[in-house]
C-alpha cells in the first residue's frame, strides 16, 4: 500500500510539473537583435517581442551592444541590463534615405522610463541618426533600470 501511495505521489508531482509553463530568458544576444530595424516590418518584429515577453512574464536581458529599435526592449516589464551591455539612441526613421520619422521617434521614446526619455530628449539624442552611446552600468545606476543577476 505504501509503495502504491509513493507511485501515485510521484506521478501527481509529475504531472503537476507537465502543467506548467517552461520559461527560459530571452536576450538580445539570443535573438540577434542587437543591431536594429532595417525596415517597417522589422521595426514590427521588435514590437512583436515586447508584447510577447510582456505577455509572458518571462525574463528579458539586454547583455550586448543594443542599438535603435533594441532600445524599445527597455519597456519589457521583467527586463534587466548587463552592466557591460552598450545601448545606442537615435532618432526613428530611414537612415538609408536619410529620412526621420517623428511618429518612429516618438514610438521609441515613448518604451523609455521618464529619466531616460528626458535625458535623451534634452540632449538631443532623438534628433538625428548620429548614434549615442549609454553604458549598461549607466542605465542601471542613473536611469533605474534592474540589473541581471
Amino acid at each position: 500500500m505504501a509503495r502504491t501511495l509513493g507511485v501515485f505521489g510521484f506521478l501527481y508531482a509529475l504531472c503537476s510539473l507537465a502543467g506548467q509553463a517552461a520559461y527560459a530568458d530571452g536576450s538580445v544576444s539570443s535573438l540577434g537583435m542587437g543591431y536594429g530595424a532595417r525596415d517597417a516590418s522589422a521595426f514590427a518584429r521588435f514590437q512583436n517581442v515586447i508584447q510577447q515577453y510582456n505577455a509572458s512574464g518571462e525574463r528579458f536581458r539586454i547583455d550586448s551592444h543594443c542599438q535603435s529599435a533594441c532600445t524599445m526592449f527597455l519597456s519589457i516589464r521583467t527586463v534587466c541590463v548587463t552592466p557591460g551591455a552598450t545601448l545606442l539612441f537615435h532618432a526613428g526613421g530611414n537612415m538609408q534615405k536619410g529620412i526621420i520619422s517623428p511618429s518612429s521617434t516618438q514610438q521609441m521614446l515613448s518604451t523609455y522610463n521618464g529619466a531616460l526619455r528626458k535625458y535623451v530628449s534634452d540632449n538631443h539624442f532623438m534628433d538625428t541618426f548620429a548614434f549615442h552611446a549609454i553604458s549598461g552600468s549607466e542605465i542601471i545606476k542613473r536611469f533605474g533600470y534592474p540589473a541581471c543577476r
